[in-house]
């Protein structure tokens, strides 16, 4: 009898944290406000969790713009080596050294210095966060497009790459080992920007999906431990919910244009400012109107 009144207490809490868990976020849906559109910049990390990146460099940029009315959702990746001012700094610099020297704020003061847009808000990611977050949603069918193998006993954490070529199921283990392999790109940085938009894209319209919803308390234990962001959790719920009922299968996405170049011997990339701003113009300010 204990043991199943037990089973019953655990069924009955679980129901209720659901329902508690939706009516927040439906109040969420009514409060937040009519904003159309979102711009948020997320910044992936080279390590294990937040609370260990203090003067670590971002090792990904991706600058979203999210139309609630249309589900669009445009992606601009912005090469680690971009050369640029950062605020404080002498000298112009690599745009990832920014999170090193003040965080997410410096890197999203950065980018607006950069591009000269406004950005609503910030996200910054992990590696464990990624993880758990495939893991949750039962992995990704992706096609790994060539064999990937790698490893590297020093780096935080511990890397070890070791993935075939084809169309499979990748756990959040396998799928840390995609996005974190980068030497096996024939454009170097670029074919790993390309490798990361094209899982992001996958990852991005296996998600969205009504099954969601019923993992929202995992969802929010992941938000609520290994994701740094000043995105309200109610504003969250709004544009996620919203894009459910959309084909999210042809994202937009672009890397910012430029090219490498070496300068007193260091490697930078160099961005087309006259073509960057076409991309602003199309992917942001256009969608933004």
């Amino acid at each position: 009898m204990k043991n199943q009144n037990m089973k019953l207490f655990i069924k009955y809490f679980a129901l209720f944290f659901t329902v508690f868990t939706l009516l927040f976020f439906a109040v969420g849906l009514i409060t937040e406000g009519t904003s159309k559109n979102m711009t948020f910049l997320m910044m992936g990390i080279d390590s294990k969790s937040f609370a260990e990146s203090k003067g670590v460099r971002s090792d990904t940029i991706m600058l979203f713009n999210v139309d609630r009315g249309t589900g669009e959702i445009s992606i601009l990746s912005i090469p680690r080596d971009t050369r640029t001012p950062i605020e404080g700094r002498k000298n112009k610099e690599k745009i990832n050294h920014s999170f090193a020297y003040g965080g997410p704020e410096l890197t999203v003061k950065t980018v607006e210095n950069l591009l000269g847009i406004d950005i609503d808000h910030y996200v910054v990611v992990d590696y464990q966060v990624v993880s758990e977050y495939v893991d949750l949603i039962g992995g990704v069918r992706f096609n790994v497009p060539m064999d990937m193998s790698y490893s590297d006993p020093v780096a935080d954490p511990p890397l070890k790459i070791d993935l075939k070529a084809g169309e499979q199921i990748l756990d959040g283990d396998k799928a840390l080992q995609y996005l974190r392999y980068r030497k096996g790109y024939k454009n170097a940085d670029l074919g790993r920007i390309e490798a990361q938009q094209s899982f992001l894209k996958e990852l991005i319209a296996q998600s969205a999906k009504p099954g969601i919803v019923l993992k929202i308390p995992g969802l929010y234990g992941i938000y609520n431990s290994g994701v740094n962001t000043d995105i309200p959790l109610t504003k969250l719920a709004l544009y996620g919910i919203s894009i459910f009922k959309y084909d999210l299968s042809n994202l937009i996405s672009e890397t910012l244009p430029g090219s490498p170049k070496t300068i007193d011997g260091v490697s930078y990339y160099i961005h087309s400012e006259e073509k960057t701003a076409e991309i602003i113009q199309s992917m942001i300010e256009t969608n933004n109107q």
